[in-house]
C-alpha cells in the first residue's frame, strides 16, 4: 500500500509541476497563469507532506503491532486500571492512549498544515489559539461520544455470544442515523456560527428553486467558515425534517446569486439523485461485513501473534481482551481498505457528473461552470491533476472533463 501511494504522488508531483509552465487552453480566458502557477505550487507542497505522513503512518502501524507496543500499552493500562478494579478500565486506557500517542505524533504535521502551507498560500484565517480550543473541544467531544459506545462495544463482544457482530452493526446504524439529526443541531454550532441568509434577493431565489426542485428545508443558514480558512463552500446537512442548507461565508462573498443558485441546484441533484441514501446504505454494507469479518478472527490466535500480540503470555493461551481485538483490527483495517479506494472515486465521480445534470436542468450551465471556475481559482486547485492519481484518489471529475461534460450538456438540454 505505501509503495503505490508513494508512486501515485510521485506521478502527481512529475505531473503537475510538468504542466505548471502555461494554463490549460481551455482555461486561459480565465484563470491567469500566476493563478494556475499558485495551484501548482500548493497541490505540490501538499503531496510532499502526504508523502511524509504516510512513512511515518506506516512506520507506526508497524512499530504499534509488530513492534510490541500496542502489547506494552496494554500491559501499563491493566496496571493502571488494577487501582480502580473497573471492569472495562483496562480497554478504555488502551485505546485512548494509543489515540493519544497517535495524535501527539501527528500533531507537528497538523500544525505545518495550518500555520505554514495554509498560511503562506493565503487561505489559513485561524488563530493558534482557536486551533488550541477546537483541539480541546474535539478532545471532549470524543470522550463524550466515544466512550459510551465503546463500553457498549466492549459488553456486546463479551455477552452476546459469536453474533455479538450483529448486535454490535445494529447499535452502530441507529447510532450513524441518530448523529444525522443531531450533528446540525448540536455538534456543528460548537465550532461555527451559523446565520439565517439575510440576504433577501438570494434568499427568494433559493426558495423559488427549493420549492421547484421539492426540497423541504428547515432552514438556509450562511456559516463563518471564514474564522479558519478562505476556502468556500456549500452543503445540506440533517435527516428527514433536521436537513438544512448551509453555505460558507466566503462563498457568499464571492459568487454572484444566479452562481450560487446553480451550485445549490448541484447539491440538490444529489439529493433528488439519491446519492446520499445510497452512500449511507453502501456505508452500511461495507461495516456489515467488516465486522463480520472482525467476528472472524477475533478468535483466531494467528490474528494477535501476527500483529505483535503474543497470545502465549496470556493465562491459559485465552484470547486478549476485546479491547484488544478492536484496537489491532481497526488499526490495520486501512492497509486492506485502501484498495476499495478507487471504487468508492469512480462512484463519487459518477454522482457528480448526475448532479451536474441536474443542475443544467434546473438552472444554467454558464452559471455553474463560472462558479466552478472561481471556485478553482480560489481554492487553488489544480486544472492539471496526474490521470491515474486522480482516479485513484479524485471524488470529483477533473476540472477540464467537468466543464466539458457540462458544455455538452448545455447544448443538449434546455435549461429552466
Amino acid at each position: 500500500m505505501l509503495a503505490f501511494q508513494t508512486w501515485l504522488s510521485v506521478r502527481q508531483l512529475t505531473h503537475v509541476r510538468a504542466h505548471r509552465a502555461s494554463v490549460p487552453p481551455e482555461f486561459t480566458d480565465v484563470i491567469t497563469l500566476a493563478a494556475h502557477q499558485k495551484a501548482a505550487d500548493y497541490t505540490s507542497e501538499k503531496v510532499k507532506l502526504g508523502i511524509v505522513e504516510n512513512l511515518l503512518e506506516s512506520a507506526l502501524l508497524l512499530v504499534f503491532t509488530m513492534g510490541g507496543v500496542i502489547f506494552l500499552i496494554d500491559q501499563i493500562a491493566a496496571s493502571v486500571n488494577g487501582v480502580t478494579g473497573f471492569n472495562y478500565g483496562r480497554g478504555l486506557l488502551l485505546i485512548f492512549g494509543v489515540m493519544a500517542i497517535s495524535s501527539i505524533i501527528s500533531m507537528p504535521f497538523d500544525l505545518y498544515r495550518t500555520f505554514g502551507i495554509e498560511a503562506k498560500y493565503g487561505f489559513n484565517k485561524i488563530t493558534f489559539k482557536l486551533y488550541v480550543i477546537d483541539a480541546l473541544k474535539g478532545i471532549l467531544l470524543s470522550a463524550v461520544i466515544g466512550i459510551p459506545l465503546l463500553l457498549v462495544a466492549f459488553w456486546l463482544m463479551e455477552k452476546m455470544g459469536s453474533m455479538w457482530w450483529l448486535y454490535l452493526w445494529l447499535v452502530w446504524v441507529g447510532f450513524s442515523v441518530m448523529m444525522m439529526a443531531v450533528y446540525p443541531n448540536f455538534i456543528a454550532p460548537l465550532f461555527n456560527k451559523f446565520t439565517p441568509l439575510d440576504n433577501d434577493s438570494l434568499r427568494t431565489r433559493i426558495e423559488t428553486l427549493l420549492v421547484r426542485c421539492g426540497f423541504a428545508s428547515k432552514g438556509l443558514f450562511v456559516m463563518d467558515g471564514s474564522k479558519r480558512s478562505s476556502h468556500g463552500n456549500a452543503y445540506f446537512t440533517g435527516f428527514g425534517k433536521t436537513k438544512r442548507i448551509v453555505f460558507f461565508d466566503t462563498l457568499i462573498e464571492r459568487l454572484t446569486p444566479p452562481e450560487i443558485e446553480a451550485v445549490l441546484a448541484h447539491e440538490l441533484g444529489h439529493f433528488k439523485r439519491k446519492h446520499i441514501y445510497k452512500m449511507i446504505g453502501g456505508q452500511f454494507v461495507l461495516v456489515f461485513v467488516i465486522l463480520a469479518l472482525m467476528g472472524w478472527v477475533i478468535d483466531k490466535p494467528w490474528f494477535y501473534e501476527g500483529l505483535g500480540f503474543p497470545v502465549a503470555s496470556i493465562a491459559n493461551n485465552a484470547a486478549p481482551h476485546v479491547a484488544v481485538s478492536l484496537m489491532l483490527f481497526f488499526m490495520v483495517l486501512p492497509v486492506f481498505t485502501f484498495w476499495l479506494t478507487p471504487l468508492g472515486s469512480l462512484l463519487s465521480r459518477k454522482h457528480e457528473f448526475e448532479a451536474d445534470a441536474y443542475a443544467v436542468e434546473q438552472t444554467n450551465a454558464d452559471d455553474l461552470v463560472a462558479a466552478l471556475v472561481k471556485l478553482y481559482r480560489d481554492n487553488a486547485s489544480t486544472l492539471t491533476p496526474d490521470p491515474i492519481h486522480s482516479a485513484v484518489y479524485d471524488s470529483h471529475p477533473p476540472a477540464a472533463i467537468r466543464i466539458a461534460h457540462l458544455n455538452s450538456l448545455q447544448k443538449s438540454l434546455k435549461p429552466i
